[in-house]
Parts: C-alpha cells; sequence; structure tokens
C-alpha cells in the first residue's frame, strides 16, 4: 500500500508549508488533485491520511480530493478527448498517436489554515 508513505509525504509538505508568522495555527483542509491514471486509491489515501494525522499540527484536518480526469489529445488532428475507457486512440481520426494531457496528478492544491 503505496498510499501511507504518499498520506505521510502530503503531511510532512503541509506542515512544512506553514508560514513561520502562521506557526501556532492549525490546517483545516488540505485540497489534493489526482489523476485517474496516477495510481493512488483515493480511499485508501484518506484512510492512510487520517490514520498519520493524530498528534500532528494537521489533526482534525480534511483531505479533500479532487480526481482529474484523463485527458487526451491526438498529435495527428488535435482533436482533444476525456478518455473513459483503457482504449488510447482518438476518437475522431482513429490515430494512436496521443498525448495524455491530465489524468496524472497527484498535487496539493491548496493548503487552508484555520483563522484562530
Amino acid at each position: 500500500m503505496h498510499e501511507l508513505g504518499i498520506a505521510a509525504n502530503i503531511i510532512e509538505i503541509a506542515i512544512n508549508s506553514i508560514p513561520a508568522d502562521l506557526n501556532n495555527r492549525s490546517v483545516e483542509k488540505i485540497n489534493l488533485k489526482l489523476g485517474k491514471l496516477s495510481s493512488v486509491v483515493a480511499e485508501s489515501l484518506k484512510f492512510c491520511f487520517e490514520t498519520l494525522i493524530p498528534g500532528t499540527r494537521l489533526e482534525g484536518a480534511e483531505l479533500s480530493i479532487e480526481e482529474v480526469p484523463v485527458t487526451a489529445k491526438c498529435k495527428k488532428c488535435n482533436f482533444k478527448w476525456i478518455v473513459f475507457e483503457p482504449v488510447f486512440i482518438c476518437k475522431k481520426c482513429e490515430s494512436g498517436f496521443i498525448d495524455i494531457i491530465s489524468g496524472r496528478e497527484l498535487d496539493i492544491s491548496s493548503i487552508e489554515i484555520a483563522d484562530n
């Protein structure tokens, strides 16, 4: 379960990202973008995150995950589409020469800190 290591890294990044002048405040929410091709199971990641945060500055924080669909673009005809099935050919011209332009993300998009 590599989600445990990913959750630990998210926690470390979030804690280290809190500005020094806000050091006494807690984190309320971490917003994450997670691509469908990232090989990360969102529910497992949330479970691991919730297991690791007690006793840290993130205790009680929510991990909000936005799933990013797989988007492809044909190199031949420039058609762009969202991929729903495991067939990576152009929907328009049936070319196999495509670029995957989204769906691999594993990014912290923002960290919300309490106002207290």
